[in-house]
Formats: structure tokens, C-alpha cells, sequence
């Protein structure tokens, strides 16, 4: 089997033997799950389809996804690439890109509700229920599979999503459907990565707790999981140098990495790696980040750079803009622009 960059750099965050060059960068392209036709991003090139009302836009079809992740599979600088189950079912078990690649190939294990973000839909101001389309049947081989012991044709790592609300039915519930999960990942040699995503309602507190009451969320939900149930690592937002380095400092056994989020400037997401890297993550996904960047090879060229130390986030931005003036791609916004921190998680440290 072809050595993954993920196990190696995990196994020497581990033993506390890892460096710079060990941060994990994970390409989050399992949109599909969340977004529908708009996954892909905005179709600024090409003609919409014959009586579409531009007004409402017009996306990128499921080919040109696929043509970007195949390509970002090829740069070989991201760790992780997640995906749908059927676009894995595409790329690793019928194309089998992933079998000489260093790159580790995930899917998305249950898709909440809250994720849930068609155009005029407004299943996201609900609290987030649980829901699974995917089984890890279909993740690992493409078909139902009753004798685990034949090689993974697809994916044996998956993401699997928790989002507490502070309402006790709903939390209860995620809860109960996050345990019968771990115990068929534990059955099947399954490992996953846990998302915590903030509440998606209000959680009835003042949003500067919000920090707090995810951490002890996250160490109350898995206190009583045991080594072989634990994820191989967190995914949650990033909010602040405070919360961050407290659940990083309180048990370092915990792999913690961030979510990338909105898009923003290209200074945002360049800071936000950064500073999340800085106050002690050792892993960023970052999906629509990279996604809608007007280069995404030359994007993730520079988040790999700013971790590694090569470059600090403002320096990054402009080369950045060097490549796309190289490269003739118009910029989505100028230089000074891009130069702008609009979130307030951040500093220009």
C-alpha cells in the first residue's frame, strides 16, 4: 500500500516529534452534500443554460468539480481530499486516483441538517437533526460488503458531523446517533474525524461563551469514549487564541484542526491558517476557501507555504497576486482589498 502523508505526519504529532512541515492540510470537497448544483462554484466563464434567469447565477457543472479535484490531486500537497461518497466512488474505486498518491482519500459519514444549504431553503434555522445518506459499506468498497477483510477500494477515513444547540432533544438525539456510529466504525475498522460545528440557532448565551460551550462539549461527548472509538482528529471553527489553545492545552492526546468557513478575502483565509497553526491546531480543512479562489493550486501552494514558514500571511497574499497577474486570471478583488481582515477572530500577527 502506498505510504500516506497523514498517517506518517499523525504518527509523529503523536509522539511529539513533528514540526512545521507536519500540519495537515485537508481539501474539502464534499460540497455536493450541503450546496446541490452550486458545490462546484460560480460559472464565470461559461453561458448558462439556454432560459435560466442569471440573475438567481450559474454554476459550474459536476464534470468541472471533478476536473478540479483530479487536479488537486495531482499538485500532491494537501493530506486529505474529502468527498461525497458517490464523487469517491468516482475518482478512487473506478479511477483509483488515490492508489499511488500520498494524498488520503475521506467522505462525508452523515450529512446534519444544518449543512443542508439549497438555494431558498431554510433547513438551517432549524435546530441541526441528524440524518446519514452515506453507509460505510458503500464508503470502504463501492457495494455492501459482508467480509471486511478485503482491501478498501475506496475510503476507510470519513467525516462525521455533531452540532450541539443547547436544546436537550435534539442534542440527545445527536448524541445517540454519534454512539451508534463509533460502535459500527469500531465493527467495520472504520476511522473518522469528528466536526463540531458552533450552534447553528441561538443557544440562548451571550455568542462570546459560545467558545467554552463547545470545548466542554467536545470533552464531556468524549470522555466516555474509549481509545478505539476516539477520531483520529477535531475539525472546529476557530473561534479565537483563547478557546483554541484551552482544548489544545487540556488534552494533548487530542489532535486539533480548524474549518475553514466562508470564503472571505484571501488575507482571511491566509491569516486564519495561521494564527489557527500558531495557538497550537495541527490541521486545517478548508473547503470553500480554496473552492472559490480564482487559482486554487496557487492557493493551496501558499496555505502550505504560510504553514511550513516560508512566507507570513500578508507576504502570501500579494505573491498570490503575482501568480494570478503571471497567469492572466483577473483577481475577484485588488490587491488592497485582499489586503483586508475582515475577521474579527484574527489579527495581523
Amino acid at each position: 500500500m502506498y505510504s500516506k502523508s497523514l498517517d506518517q505526519k499523525l504518527a509523529r504529532i503523536r509522539a511529539g516529534k513533528d514540526t512545521r512541515e507536519d500540519f495537515i492540510i485537508a481539501d474539502a470537497k464534499d460540497a455536493d452534500m450541503a450546496f446541490g448544483i452550486m458545490a462546484p462554484g460560480p460559472n464565470r466563464a461559461g453561458s448558462c443554460p439556454h432560459g435560466y434567469d442569471q440573475r438567481q447565477g450559474c454554476y459550474k457543472t459536476l464534470d468541472d468539480y471533478l476536473s478540479q479535484i483530479r487536479a488537486v490531486i495531482r499538485q500532491q500537497l494537501v493530506d486529505i481530499v474529502l468527498l461525497s461518497a458517490s464523487n469517491l466512488e468516482r475518482l478512487a474505486i473506478d479511477e483509483g486516483l488515490f492508489k499511488s498518491s500520498p494524498i488520503t482519500p475521506a467522505a462525508r459519514a452523515n450529512d446534519t441538517t444544518d449543512v443542508w444549504a439549497v438555494r431558498r431553503g431554510q433547513y438551517s434555522n432549524h435546530p441541526s437533526r441528524h440524518f446519514r445518506t452515506a453507509t460505510l459499506d458503500h464508503i470502504k468498497y463501492g457495494r455492501l460488503e459482508n467480509n471486511y477483510h478485503r482491501p478498501c477500494l475506496g475510503a476507510d477515513l470519513g467525516l462525521y458531523s455533531v452540532t450541539f444547540t443547547n436544546n436537550l432533544d435534539w442534542d440527545y438525539a445527536a448524541l445517540a446517533a454519534f454512539h451508534d456510529f463509533r460502535l459500527e466504525a469500531e465493527r467495520k475498522r472504520f476511522r473518522y474525524f469528528l466536526e463540531v460545528f458552533n450552534p447553528n440557532v441561538n443557544p440562548g448565551f451571550d455568542p462570546r461563551e459560545v467558545g467554552g460551550f463547545l470545548n466542554d462539549n467536545i470533552i464531556r461527548c468524549l470522555a466516555g469514549v474509549t481509545r478505539a472509538g476516539r477520531p483520529v482528529f477535531l475539525k472546529i471553527p476557530y473561534n479565537g487564541p483563547g478557546p483554541l489553545e484551552e482544548l489544545v492545552s487540556y488534552d494533548s492526546s487530542l489532535v486539533v484542526g480548524i474549518l475553514g468557513g466562508s470564503a472571505g478575502t484571501t488575507l482571511d483565509s491566509f491569516q486564519l491558517i495561521h494564527d489557527a497553526q500558531k495557538y497550537g491546531a495541527k490541521v486545517a480543512l478548508f473547503g470553500r476557501k480554496i473552492n472559490l479562489s480564482e487559482h486554487p493550486l496557487a492557493f493551496i501552494e501558499f496555505l502550505r507555504r504560510i504553514t511550513n514558514g516560508e512566507v507570513t500571511p500578508r507576504e502570501a497574499v500579494k505573491a498570490y497576486h503575482g501568480v494570478l497577474q503571471h497567469d492572466r486570471i483577473e483577481p475577484k478583488r485588488s490587491l488592497q482589498d485582499d489586503l483586508t481582515l475582515t475577521e474579527t477572530t484574527m489579527s495581523y500577527s
